[in-house]
């Protein structure tokens, strides 16, 4: 930093010391100028610095948390890394910075949730005579609670939104069919946030697209709208996701993996509900975010009613 301030004001001062001002007839730009934009290097150069410091340290923190074998703990890394991706939206510089530290597996954010807070745990850990009469002791984790499991998704969801090459990353971990039994087996606070993680990492990834087709998603999120023990928010939820995915796939030129969703849905949920699904994807393109989603939930309580009818 000394030496990039050094050569900063070193070319200043050329410009406007000695020689009568012939810093300024070579150059043709006057002293003040120079000055001022050697100034903005700089402080260009220290904000920068400083975001990367930000980022990389809030990254840092919120993994070591969300690592811990302790439920608490992970909670509080997962809101410390949710609350990290909202502020990084909101600037450009800070999203390229957390792009950039997506491609360092000690700062990815994707391994992290997905060997943590989502792990599908099968079975009781098995013990043996080992760790009964050896000196080292047998690690056993708190398993994680609904909570828990609902900011994990919104993580994944910033992260798929954010950087693309986290979509790619969890098809490695078989993102999609964690993501189906989460939605089939967990309650609805987990289900809702699942759906919104679902749409982020489908919306340009093709294995993932794929994979969704092969663990039979379509009809895993029609049983859900069909079934009237489930909470109404939760099958309005369903038929908006419905509506985004089929909007998603029309609106795309070449043919996708799941281009032959419509005839999944009008087989699982009727004729009449894949015409409404259908008509309501063409429109709603060149509302504002408000209206789109004022919108988006008036089309997806038409469908249930019409499921309900069908």
């Amino acid at each position: 930093m000394y030496l990039k301030k050094r050569e900063l004001w070193g070319r200043a001062a050329a410009g406007g010391g000695g020689g009568g001002g012939s810093g300024q007839e070579m150059t043709g730009v006057p002293p003040e100028k120079a000055m001022a934009t050697a100034v903005g290097e700089l402080v260009s150069t220290l904000d920068r610095r400083r975001m990367h410091r930000e980022v990389t340290l809030a990254l840092r923190s919120g993994i070591r948390d969300a690592t811990a074998d302790f439920s608490f703990l992970r909670l509080r890394g997962l809101r410390n890394l949710l609350k990290s991706l909202r502020s990084i939206a909101n600037s450009d510089d800070a999203i390229r910075l957390f792009r950039y530290s997506q491609s360092l597996p000690e700062l990815q954010l994707v391994p992290v949730l997905f060997n943590n807070s989502l792990r599908q745990v099968k079975d009781d850990p098995i013990v043996n005579l080992d760790h009964i009469f050896g000196v080292e002791p047998m690690k056993i984790s708190s398993p994680a609670t609904d909570s828990e499991v609902a900011l994990a998704l919104r993580v994944l969801e910033g992260s798929c939104l954010l950087h693309r090459g986290s979509a790619v990353l969890s098809h490695q971990h078989k993102a999609v069919k964690v993501l189906i039994n989460i939605l089939s087996r967990r309650g609805a606070l987990e289900q809702g946030v699942c759906l919104d993680a679902l749409i982020s990492l489908m919306l340009e990834s093709s294995a993932n697209q794929l994979a969704f087709e092969a663990c039979r998603g379509i009809e895993k999120v029609a049983d859900l709208m069909k079934n009237e023990q489930v909470e109404e928010s939760i099958r309005l939820k369903c038929g908006e996701f419905l509506l985004l995915l089929i909007g998603h796939v029309n609106g795309r030129r070449d043919h996708t993996p799941s281009a032959n969703i419509n005839e999944d849905i009008r087989r699982f949920l009727g004729e009449k509900c894949a015409s409404l699904i259908w008509a309501a994807s063409q429109f709603g393109s060149t509302l504002d975010p408000e209206q789109r989603q004022t919108a988006l939930h008036i089309h997806a309580r038409r469908v249930l009613e019409a499921l309900v009818l069908y």
